[in-house]
């Protein structure tokens, strides 16, 4: 099977028969020579490093190939992906070797937001991510450089927020000594300083006018001057942008360049916020309560029924950066067992605050979201009476209330109701 290598240095078909006949040139070289001196011992090396990312490269290409082609080679497999189920899918993406830092759930958006990104990571085609602040947009870019032909070179990120406009130019281009007070060495920028790699530019919108201006230029040539300098360096970076912002309002505003825009979006990946993906927020409170225990040096932390309820059902308008610092703040404050008073204070229930009325709802929420609390409150309570009736046995409690036993599996894993709790010691 031959892929071809798009924008490589040696542009040409690679071949696992290829590979092969330069691994036996290589063992050939080894096994005759009857002294290797260091010039040779330097030679074999570079071409052994360059036999790697061949093989790294072939590696990735071909697992895009697979995941593209798959459902295409013929008409009614191509309708094939559309008929799998969200855990299929999920699934489907780990048996490809889909490398991803963290966790994720079944959420039909996110998985075809990933789709998306494993179609692309392969390629060279810049990506723009976005989505609401604290959604996973950098962990999205890394998945994207870790399931690229760039895995093994530097991945830089950039804020473009963070940077001051007087020092935008030389932070991403670099500067030459005495270019400006205080320039007293030749510095590389983050575009040198991501050569070959990948280079994340957070914070996109946030770039002021004559950045925008520079940036475009980069992107066309594929070139930079360093502050202070005539002199032209080459640059090969696959770029990922992300912004919280809707970019095409800021274009009608004219506060952000169109050609930009168009330049940076060829691959658009849209990350929905966590309130939209409330079936992963089991498996991220699991997975951050076990980081935060493990950075903390201690057991995690154990969460009472009613704060495991809040936390399932909260609206996270920090999305998941708000329930990792909530998970981290819990480990931290609680001893053995968490509960709604190690809250903070502004989200915490009004009836779980010093002095407030037993029973009294949350502030701050509207009636829907009221009614829907009411109603799961008392879904929970009568779940938990049964439990307690039954001293835990789930499959008595189905018995008792003629339900099928999955389905009431179910509604105890919503609430966050373990079995185990209700068991009556012996």
């Amino acid at each position: 099977m031959k892929l071809f290598n798009p924008g490589g240095e040696r542009g040409s078909a690679m071949s696992y028969a290829g590979l092969l006949e330069k691994i036996e040139i290589m063992r050939s070289t080894l096994r005759w020579a009857t002294r290797i001196e260091r010039p040779d011992i330097e030679k074999l090396l570079r071409q052994a490093n360059t036999l790697r990312d061949e093989v790294m490269q072939l590696s990735h290409k071909e697992r895009f190939v697979q995941a593209v082609s798959k459902g295409t080679a013929d008409g009614e497999a191509a309708e094939a992906p559309a008929e799998l189920s969200t855990g299929e899918r999920r699934q489907a993406l780990l048996a490809r070797s889909f490398v991803f830092e963290g966790t994720f759930g079944d959420n039909p958006k996110l998985l075809d937001a990933l789709e998306i990104a494993e179609k692309a990571a392969p390629t060279d085609l810049p990506v723009l991510v976005d989505g609401e602040s604290g959604t996973g947009k950098e962990l999205m870019a890394k998945v994207i450089h870790a399931n690229g032909s760039r895995a093994d070179k530097p991945y830089i990120s950039v804020n473009c927020g963070a940077i001051p406009d007087s020092l935008l130019e030389s932070e991403l281009f670099g500067h030459k000594k005495g270019a400006f007070t205080g320039a007293a060495n030749d510095r590389k920028g983050k575009f040198e300083s991501a050569h070959k790699g990948t280079i994340f530019l957070d914070e996109i919108g946030e770039l002021p006018l004559p950045g925008q201006v520079k940036l475009l230029r980069v992107l066309q040539s594929h070139e930079i001057q360093r502050v202070g300098s005539d002199e032209t360096i080459a640059v090969d970076a696959r770029i990922v942008a992300a912004t919280n912002k809707n970019l095409r309002k800021l274009i009608e505003q004219g506060s952000f360049r169109e050609d930009l825009f168009y330049r940076l979006s060829v691959i658009h990946v849209t990350l929905p916020p966590l309130r939209d993906r409330k079936d992963e927020i089991p498996l991220l409170i699991a997975y951050y309560g076990d980081e935060a225990a493990e950075a903390l040096k201690r057991r995690p932390v154990a969460l009472t029924p009613r704060l495991r309820s809040f936390l399932l059902r909260y609206s996270y308008p920090g999305n998941i950066r708000e329930l990792r610092n909530l998970l981290y703040r819990l480990s931290c404050l609680a001893g053995e067992t968490a509960d709604l008073a190690h809250l903070p204070e502004d989200i915490r229930p009004t009836a779980a605050r010093p002095g407030a009325a037993p029973g009294a709802p949350a502030a701050g929420i509207s009636l829907a979201e009221a009614k829907r609390a009411a109603s799961d409150d008392a879904e929970r309570d009568c779940l938990e009476r049964g439990l307690q009736e039954v001293g835990g046995t789930v499959a008595e409690l189905a018995r008792r209330w003629d339900m099928n036993r999955s389905h009431l599996q179910i509604l105890l894993k919503k609430h966050g109701l373990h079995s185990k709790d209700f068991r009556k010691e012996s």
